[in-house]
């Protein structure tokens, strides 16, 4: 690695060997190093979750002039932990996390292992951001994100934040992007959030599956409702879960 370039961590919920961070990696290389330390199995839903009661391992995949790619038999969080602790060389100048199969807007935001990553760079106080895209197929065409992917680095390098502050960009799957636009994260809730299944045993199961209502459809600023337009979407986020108003109220009753 050159200390004299940018480095960037880079990691995921889909696994080291998902394309959407290869995608996201050989666009971080051109404005930089690259460490890519993620998942070694897919990961999606995980949060912030972190390995408690096994050992981690991270087996090192690629090393050459400018990339190294570890796999880590953990979590999203659990990747970038233990970089920050022990693989990386350096500070790293960016944390980055995605490109993701799947959006991570409105309330998939706490669920969500790539913002996981991204809460744990910010927790560093390291610039953060996350890159989501509205297809679940692994195997799409991924060159349309380029343009907003650079956008959010350009603007994730050129600009400083308050510490804590961090970043999720959803992708829409549309004929044509019409730009990014900053937003908040949709308040709504999930609806038939499991369907119920047979085995072959007659025992049920249960799937994960799930229709996202927005409180408000038609508010024009929650992400939800611009990607729908065709817009890509920046919400700012913070890992802090305190009702400071609450807060307020709670020193006045005791």
């Amino acid at each position: 690695m050159n200390s004299n370039r940018p480095l960037f961590l880079i990691s995921n919920d889909d696994s080291f060997n998902a394309p959407g961070i290869k995608f996201l990696a050989a666009i971080a290389r051109t404005y930089g190093d690259v460490m890519v330390v993620a998942p070694e199995t897919p990961q999606s839903g995980k949060s912030s979750a972190i390995t408690m009661e096994q050992p981690l391992r991270a087996r090192l995949i690629k090393e050459e002039d400018g990339l190294t790619i570890y796999a880590v038999n953990g979590t999203p969080a659990d990747c970038v932990k233990l970089a920050l602790h022990d693989l990386a060389t350096r500070t790293p100048d960016y944390v980055l996390s995605g490109t993701n199969h799947g959006y991570n807007s409105g309330n998939s935001v706490i669920y969500s292992g790539t913002m996981g990553a991204v809460f744990e760079g910010a927790f560093a106080g390291i610039p953060s951001m996350g890159f989501s895209f509205g297809s679940h197929d692994q195997s799409i065409d991924l060159s349309p994100c380029e343009p907003i992917i650079r956008q959010g680095i350009d603007f994730l390098i050129g600009n400083r934040f308050e510490p804590g502050v961090c970043f999720n960009v959803n992708i829409p799957h549309c004929e044509k992007i019409l730009g990014l636009k900053p937003a908040i994260n949709a308040r709504g809730k999930w609806t038939h959030e499991y369907e119920k299944r047979v085995d072959p045993h007659g025992k049920p199961y249960y799937w994960t599956t799930g229709v996202y209502v927005p409180f408000e459809p038609d508010n024009k600023m929650n992400d939800v409702y611009l990607l729908n337009q065709g817009y890509a979407t920046i919400a700012p986020c913070i890992a802090d879960q305190t009702h400071y108003p609450t807060i307020e109220k709670l020193q006045k009753l005791l």
